[in-house]
């Protein structure tokens, strides 16, 4: 069995509970795209703080992925593809991206006929995280 590193479990729980918390999204449709617009244009201390913790776990992540690449563990692509996209939404986020900013208020459009799939797809894919960092948890814990 290849090694599980001890930070990929807390990896996958803490990106799992930074998504999961989108299922408010679906109840509370105005307050939260209210919250998070005010996040990214305001951005103010915690703005910076989620911005250092994301950019800083994905570049953990990445890191992990080109030093252990031999070991061709299958979740460890997530660390390419998914801390890719973050690291590149939080520059074009920070960078001010016209095409991004088109796509974020798109996204936080509450009366789009997508907005539950969407959200409910990021809360979707949150629980599948979580489950799945606290399944490596276990088998880290038990090897």
């Amino acid at each position: 069995m290849r090694e599980i590193r001890p930070f990929e479990p807390w990896f996958f729980i803490l990106f799992g509970l930074f998504h999961l918390h989108r299922v408010r999204g679906l109840w509370d449709r105005e307050g939260y795209a209210v919250f998070w617009l005010g996040v990214l244009m305001e951005r103010g201390a915690f703005y910076w703080a989620l911005m250092a913790v994301l950019g800083g776990m994905c570049l953990w992540a990445l890191a992990m992925f080109f030093r252990r690449f031999r070991e061709r563990c299958w979740w460890r692509w997530a660390y390419l593809f998914g801390g890719g996209y973050v690291l590149f939404d939080l520059f074009a986020i920070v960078a001010e991206l016209s095409f991004w900013q088109r796509l974020l208020a798109a996204m936080f459009d509450t009366a789009a006929w997508y907005w539950n799939w969407l959200w409910g797809a990021f809360a979707a894919l949150g629980a599948a995280c979580l489950l799945f960092g606290i399944s490596l948890l276990r088998r880290r814990r038990s090897a």
